[in-house]
């Protein structure tokens, strides 16, 4: 399908407005104009064989309002809209996204293997809850050592905060954060510090109130494939090649029009596509064609809990070409070591060492293993895969937010043992992932929120409280009723970063060792073959990575309580201390680890980490190489 020729929506060209909309069941659809001077006026659209309705109208230019009419129904928000000024029920606004005076124009992206992601919520990551607020802290975000910003899904939504994951305006960024030019400034302003945006999209459902695509045609939706959260997005049945030109569009305006460098596609797992090319495949070599002879990178990134090699592996190989995907279970194995969680999913890990190092080595733990959370197998063998392409995180918005009174890790374990996977997590090859606050440990939860009308509301609230009662821990009906309110506003301004805790102890020397890592991580080498890490007890690992400057960097990290970890090639004199995880510059009340070369052991006093570096011409003819 010629995307050009179907561009939906309202594009300003030449002193006038095309639009275009997809309505195939429909007769007769009319632009109608709600802007002062021309309110009420409708124009008729000229229908297309493949149902595609469109007119051009002189004179209606940016910030004019308009609708559509349906057959004398209506009318109706734009399904392709750029902006709701007025909320996902009213009235679409014309964007003319090509007057931006963009800055960026020599900006080539950040390669995969150097990025850092820290994803946020633009509605809480500061108390103004804007696009313009959050451009504000883009500098503490680059001195902090991330490379990437992951914005959660900012599509427009019904009420006045959500995940974002209710959008039902998927073009629009959500107007309570800011108008369109507010995101592109956000950009613009990213890559001139250097940094990298990704964005969150969400191809796999629609949300509950204001998805007005199926007024314009019943095709929008599978007659077949559901989701976990209603109708699937039609992408294998009758009349679905409009709808996949809808979602492609809908990802290349992304990188056009917003200038963003990474798509994070939510649950990809739940896309069900039985057409001989599925739409990821379709999706990621569109991406590609469309940065053809820019210089720019882009990279998209699914999110799916199946461990498919495939995701990531050419299309001349049978695979998708995406360029990564996120990988749960170095979450879930930490979670288990640290906090002992094994309810729902957690049954499927043990959290030993072992299987972190595992984990770690392989870029997810399921290669096919029988799962007994899922009932079946699960996974697939992810040979060839670069490190960079899996994404490990030791917190997220699901793995946060989808328990049921938001606590972080790092409310459930002590400093000490945040620090010990905290350096694991940042001196893996693997991408990693923040999630907003999390270098400074945050107190505050982040909790499940919505806004929607007083009906569906109460819906949500009950649906919370079913699918949390699955969980033992929360069965009781006294703990399901001390649940935060999805619904209330307290429970939605609760989780705003408090950003003045940042500058006090013990979160300031929690911020430091993070700033420590990230600065360290910047001057290792890529990986290019399986990561060397493994288990030296029931409760440490040993992880070595090459440097840029020829040394190698030896990581012992001990993720639960104290003892002693001999580690071979400690007796030797040319090597040094990198950092630990207490020192004093960022643990308030250290406990600094006892090294005993002549023992080649290192002692701890509780959970930690100790990184040295040795010379790599040393390092070939010592004990450590062979263990690794």
């Amino acid at each position: 399908m010629n995307f050009e020729s179907t561009a939906i929506g309202a594009t300003v060209e030449n002193g006038a407005t095309r639009f275009c909309a997809w309505a195939p069941e429909i007769k007769l659809v009319e632009v109608v104009i709600e802007t002062p001077g021309h309110q009420g006026a409708a124009f008729p659209m000229i229908r297309s064989e493949a149902g595609f309705h469109c007119a051009t109208l002189p004179g209606i230019l940016e910030g004019d309002l308009y609708r559509y009419r349906l057959d004398g129904r209506g009318p109706f928000p734009d399904p392709a809209s750029r902006f709701q000024p007025q909320g996902v029920h009213g009235p679409s606004q014309v964007v003319d996204w090509r007057r931006f005076p963009w800055t960026d124009s020599e900006w080539p992206g950040v390669p995969l293997e150097e990025i850092v992601l820290y994803e946020l919520h633009v509605g809480t990551f500061t108390e103004e809850g804007s696009f313009a607020a959050a451009m504000e802290r883009l500098p503490y975000l680059r001195e902090l050592g991330v490379t990437a910003v992951e914005l959660m899904p900012v599509g427009d939504f019904p009420g006045r905060w959500n995940w974002g994951y209710d959008g039902v305006a998927p073009f629009a960024p959500a107007r309570c954060y800011g108008n369109p030019d507010d995101l592109r400034r956000f950009v613009d302003r990213a890559h001139f510090l250097g940094l990298a945006v990704h964005l969150d999209v969400v191809y796999n459902h629609l949300g509950p109130d204001g998805a007005y695509q199926s007024t314009f045609s019943r095709h929008y939706y599978s007659q077949t494939h559901h989701s976990p959260w209603g109708m699937g997005i039609n992408f294998d049945g009758p009349s679905s090649e409009p709808v996949r030109n809808y979602v492609i569009q809908n990802a290349l305006r992304w990188i056009e029009e917003y200038h963003v460098d990474g798509l994070r596609l939510d649950a990809t797992h739940a896309i069900v596509d039985d057409s001989p090319r599925h739409i990821l495949a379709s999706l990621a070599s569109e991406v590609l064609r469309s940065m053809e002879g820019t210089g720019r990178r882009v990279h998209v990134i699914a999110e799916d809990v199946r461990n498919l090699a495939k995701m990531v592996q050419p299309e001349s190989q049978g695979g998708w070409a995406l360029d990564g995907t996120w990988s749960d279970d170095f979450h879930h194995h930490i979670r288990r070591a640290l906090n002992g969680d094994s309810d729902g999913y957690f049954q499927d890990f043990d959290g030993t060492s072992s299987n972190i190092a595992l984990t770690a080595r392989q870029g997810w733990f399921y290669t096919g293993q029988y799962s007994n959370y899922f009932g079946k197998p699960r996974g697939t063998v992810p040979s060839g895969i670069a490190a960079s392409q899996f994404v490990f995180f030791l917190q997220n918005h699901d793995q946060v937010g989808n328990r049921a009174f938001g606590d972080r890790i790092h409310h459930k374990v002590d400093f000490a043992m945040w620090r010990a996977a905290s350096t694991l997590l940042l001196l893996l090859p693997e991408t990693p992932l923040l999630f907003m606050g999390q270098e400074w440990a945050a107190s505050t939860p982040f909790f499940y929120f919505t806004d929607h009308h007083a009906e569906l509301g109460r819906l949500v609230t009950q649906g919370r409280k079913n699918d949390l009662s699955r969980f033992t821990s929360l069965a009781d009906s006294a703990v399901q009723d001390s649940i935060p309110d999805p619904q209330a506003e307290d429970t939605f301004r609760a989780c705003r970063l408090r950003w003045d805790e940042a500058e006090r102890e013990p979160h300031l020397s929690m911020l430091r060792f993070y700033k420590r890592l990230l600065s360290l991580r910047k001057t290792l080498a890529a990986c290019d073959g399986q990561p060397k890490i493994t288990d030296l007890s029931e409760c440490s690992l040993l992880l070595r990575r090459a440097a840029v400057d020829g040394t190698e960097l030896l990581a012992l990290i001990r993720l639960n309580g104290s003892g002693t970890e001999t580690v071979p090639g400690l007796e030797v004199a040319d090597w040094q201390i990198e950092l630990t995880s207490e020192d004093a510059l960022f643990a308030a009340d250290p406990q600094s680890p006892r090294i005993e070369t002549g023992n080649q052991a290192v002692a701890f006093r509780r959970p930690g980490a100790v990184v040295f570096r040795f010379p790599a011409r040393h390092n070939e003819r010592t004990d450590i190489a062979s263990k690794l």
